[in-house]
């Protein structure tokens, strides 16, 4: 027995010591059917850069709208500003709104910049962006936003607002106008949580 124990400490005390394995961290992969796979330049009111992927981490509610507009947009505007009320007392990480102009034509920075603050939309949790026509088509496509120019200062355009999580997956999306939000604050506060 004692012999048994002894050969035991011997290969115990042979034995090499075992690397340490150390892994690397694994940088997180966007989900296939993210909006921040998208390539596009887009430009703020305050005249800045940015891509859609710098908004990563965000929970993001998205509408699109144009700043001439006189029928639907001030009520879609109207809807946002409630959304943000419910929720900004209930969620403790970021949630950016974003509305995004059809019109980059007319609504430049500048523009955009003037309407946030005639709206009382000027706060770090208002992002108001423009593109290229292409890159404002193809990104109404992926919200399932239509729209189509019906005079040289009209548009007529689908009613959504979206929420994306923040890998920039659409989670929820509300259509209509005025309608009851509830739904789409539930989904919002589920995520800033």
């Amino acid at each position: 027995m004692r012999y048994l124990a002894l050969i035991l400490l011997l290969i115990a005390g042979c034995a090499q010591p075992q690397p340490e394995v150390v892994q690397e961290p694994v940088s997180e992969e966007l989900p296939e059917l993210s909006v921040f796979h998208l390539p596009s330049t887009w430009t703020t009111q305050n005249g800045e850069d940015i891509h859609l992927k710098d908004l990563r981490g965000n929970v993001l509610v998205m509408v699109m709208i144009y700043t001439s507009c006189q029928a639907a947009c001030p009520r879609l505007v109207a809807d946002m500003r409630n959304i943000e009320s419910k929720v900004q007392n209930e969620t403790s990480k970021d949630v950016k709104y974003i509305l995004v102009s059809i019109d980059p034509e007319t609504d430049t920075p500048e523009r955009l910049k003037s309407f946030a603050k005639e709206n009382k939309m000027d706060g770090d949790q208002w992002l108001f962006l423009r593109g290229s026509e292409g890159s404002t088509r193809e990104f109404a496509a992926v919200l399932a936003v239509k729209y189509k120019r019906i005079s040289p200062m009209d548009f007529s355009h689908s009613n959504i607002i979206s929420v994306f999580n923040q890998q920039g997956e659409l989670v929820h999306q509300q259509e209509g106008l005025g309608v009851d939000n509830k739904e789409t604050v539930a989904a919002i506060i589920e995520l800033a949580r």
